[in-house]
């Protein structure tokens, strides 16, 4: 599956990078018809600690599933999007085998 990140006004670590993509990487095991996907990190200016901004979009048949989440790390917000995702991809599993 193809990602693509982007770190909006600012420079993501390979490090990040290839966390993200592990992690987006095992939603397949849910649903193996994802075309690809795109990652989107954003630092808000807020002076409050949780101001690391993750959003996903996965491209999948039909439609697009999209999740973002706002925390303290980009790592922390990637695993919130995760089960966000996987939730509504097992849904969408089970909407389209229900036709």
């Amino acid at each position: 599956m193809k990602i693509t990140v982007q770190s909006i006004h600012f420079t993501a670590d390979q490090k990040l990078v290839s966390f993200i993509q592990d992690k987006v990487d095992k939603l397949v095991q849910f649903y193996d018809h994802i075309i690809g996907g795109e990652v989107f990190l954003k630092l808000d200016k807020s002076s409050d600690n949780k101001n690391k901004i993750v959003q996903i979009r996965i491209s999948i048949p039909g439609n697009d599933i999209l999740a973002k989440e706002q925390c303290r790390t980009f790592e922390e917000a990637t695993d919130l999007c995760m089960e966000t995702l996987s939730r509504q991809i097992k849904r969408h599993k089970e909407k389209v085998r229900g036709l």
